[in-house]
């Protein structure tokens, strides 16, 4: 099942983004969320609290 979210208006670049998602594309949920719990760059605060709303966001669409 995919899922989206979308985050806007981030202090940060795109390039540095790009990073840490790089880190975590394509791993289940759990490890991602291990991956960015680990991850010393500040931009991974903010991709967990996206990956959460994607995971928030899979579920609620999946009761439909």
């Amino acid at each position: 099942m995919e899922a989206k979210a979308i985050a806007r208006y981030m202090r940060f670049s795109p390039q540095k983004a790009r990073l840490v998602i790089d880190l975590i594309r394509g791993k289940k949920i759990d490890e991602a969320l291990n991956i960015l719990s680990f991850c010393k760059k500040a931009t991974s605060r903010d991709i967990t609290k996206v990956l959460k709303s994607a995971v928030a966001n899979a579920e609620n669409t999946k009761d439909l």
